[in-house]
């Protein structure tokens, strides 16, 4: 009996592989992993289940942290599926059930599938120009970290390109309903590629007021993506201070900062001037 991480692409149902569709009909119980990602609006499980011919079971963010137990349990006499949104490996969360099967000695396969790491590309950077990966948390009042910044920073310094991945909260609770254990959340929230260029934008402001001189100001160029893989997906390349004024629309988002630009990524790239 085997455990699958089944990966179900950017898109809606269609983008499942013919080998993920056949793992998940093999399955006594199927989960959706529904916290790191979200799929194209107009589809809920309903359609997975119509897809898979059962119960598809939404797993949030409490049953796949903190109740993995449930999840695993009957893995080794029967086969249990977990469905991720783009590819299992997007998110560190899903190698933890690795590991978790590998100590309990439950077999567990992975179908891959595409993830926004590899279909940025359809912006027309080169993927073998990225350097690290950021991600770009949502400020509060009280709380504005910019850790990323040094890895951007180290990322324009060697040429490469930064792919951001912007914050998600899903079924957060506010401090007074943690401190009363209380289970009611807050209503879901996606950063927006305005809100990051924002960010960034202010980060660089202060570094220059610090005396340093900035990796990258406002007029620096950069390029946002919505809804990759979706009909309705949406590329435009700016500067940071336009896209800080730019609506692109409904998440997910994520942001590009370009390192050094071959002319084939500019033509490319001008594809999507604003």
């Amino acid at each position: 009996m085997v455990f699958y991480l089944i990966g179900l692409g950017l898109g809606d149902v269609d983008d499942i592989t013919v080998r993920g569709l056949k793992a998940a009909r093999s399955c006594t119980r199927i989960y959706l992993e529904a916290y790191t990602s979200i799929l194209c609006y107009g589809l809920d499980k309903s359609a997975l289940e119509d897809a898979f011919g059962k119960e598809v079971i939404e797993a949030d963010r409490e049953l796949v942290e903190q109740q993995s137990d449930v999840i695993l349990a009957g893995a080794d006499q029967e086969n249990v599926a977990m469905l991720v949104v783009g590819d299992p490996f997007g998110a560190t969360t899903h190698t933890d059930f690795v590991l978790r099967c590998k100590e309990k000695n439950i077999p567990v396969k992975v179908v891959h599938n595409t993830t926004i790491m590899s279909a940025v590309g359809c912006c027309g950077l080169q993927l073998y120009s990225f350097g690290e990966t950021v991600s770009i948390v949502m400020w509060t009042d009280n709380w504005q970290p910019d850790s990323y910044y040094d890895r951007i920073k180290a990322n324009l310094q060697r040429g490469l390109h930064t792919l951001c991945l912007l914050d998600i909260k899903v079924k957060e609770q506010s401090v007074e309903n943690l401190m009363k254990k209380r289970k009611i959340y807050e209503p879901p929230r996606y950063m927006t590629c305005a809100e990051a260029a924002a960010q960034l934008i202010s980060i660089a402001e202060r570094k220059k007021a610090l005396g340093e001189e900035p990796a990258y100001t406002a007029d620096s160029m950069c390029v946002g993506l919505a809804r990759v893989g979706w009909e309705d997906q949406r590329i435009v390349y700016c500067s940071l201070r336009q896209m800080a004024e730019t609506d692109m629309g409904l998440p997910l988002h994520c942001l590009c900062i370009p390192g050094t630009v071959h002319h084939m990524e500019m033509d490319m790239l001008n594809t999507f001037r604003l």
